[in-house]
């Protein structure tokens, strides 16, 4: 490779980092980079510093491959021939002792995360909670807020700074229900009870997803979650207890039949346990 082509290389790469770091800050950012609330905060920590706990290990292995390649390069003739490393105990010590008390930090990491972040684990906060079930359809999400009687279908609304407490499950294939700035993924699967407890810290608009393939409408199946004030959330429920829309059994049997990129709906709930009714469908009758 001649000097010329190595320098071009090397402008080359160091300009396409140049532009994908100017379309990263000037497009947008990465959502679980960017948390609106506690868990999600807590977990964008974890992330970053399990990250930099294994850069440690990362970054002079690759720095050194890079040297020994250029130090013992067939052209190189002044590269001195020394067969005996393995018996170097400094040289053993480092790359055993090293990446040890990498794993054994990040080992105690994992182990006090998996509690302080467990998905079971009500927030502790003077704010009573608000109540929200979700299932999963085909392609779309219906949330079910039982206390309010009221129903959406890809829109979730909540107050900043009051817990929520999520019910999850499925009346369709296997899915994972995740608002990224808010918190981690938990999967909804028909005749179970999951649960998963988040909080906003700020007022917005987060998108949320589906984070499991679940066929042909898959991509269109998001949904606006919307962090806003006590009052707004208040005017927001009164508006939707007095839709037009209400959610019945024949409402749910057509909601529940696939169909892509579904619109934004709001429901008057009439059917107080159709979370419990959806969740005992696919149970199996008891022997008499």
């Amino acid at each position: 490779m001649g000097k010329k082509t190595k320098i071009f290389l090397i402008a080359f790469i160091f300009f396409t980092l140049a532009v994908l770091g100017y379309l990263y800050f000037e497009i947008g950012t990465v959502a679980v980079l960017a948390p609106m609330g506690e868990v999600a905060a807590k977990e964008r920590d974890l992330l970053i510093i399990s990250t930099l706990l294994m850069l440690i290990v990362i970054i002079p292995v690759f720095i050194f491959s890079i040297l020994i390649a250029w130090r013992y390069r067939a052209g190189n003739k002044r590269a001195k021939y020394d067969p005996n490393w393995e018996n170097n105990n400094w040289a053993e010590f480092a790359w055993w002792s090293i990446p040890f008390i990498i794993i054994a930090v990040l080992s105690v990491l994992t182990w006090k995360s998996c509690y302080d972040l467990s998905p079971f684990k009500p927030l502790a906060s003077s704010v009573r909670p608000i109540r929200i079930q979700v299932v999963a359809l085909q392609w779309k999400w219906l949330f079910i807020y039982p206390d309010h009687h009221i129903a959406s279908v890809s829109y979730l609304q909540f107050p900043k700074d009051t817990p929520l407490n999520f019910e999850i499950t499925s009346d369709a294939p296997m899915n994972s229900f995740w608002i990224p700035q808010l918190g981690g993924q938990i999967y909804a699967m028909p005749a179970m009870r999951s649960k998963l407890h988040l909080i906003a810290r700020q007022e917005g608009v987060f998108t949320g997803s589906s984070a499991n393939l679940s066929g042909t409408g898959f991509a269109g199946m998001i949904f606006k979650a919307k962090a806003c004030s006590q009052d707004e959330f208040e005017e927001w429920v009164k508006k939707t207890q007095q839709s037009s829309e209400v959610l019945n059994e024949a409402t749910y049997a057509f909601l529940a039949q696939p169909s892509e990129n579904h619109p934004t709906t709001s429901y008057l709930l009439q059917v107080n346990d159709l979370f419990d009714r959806i969740l005992m469908k696919y149970m199996m009758p008891m022997e008499k």
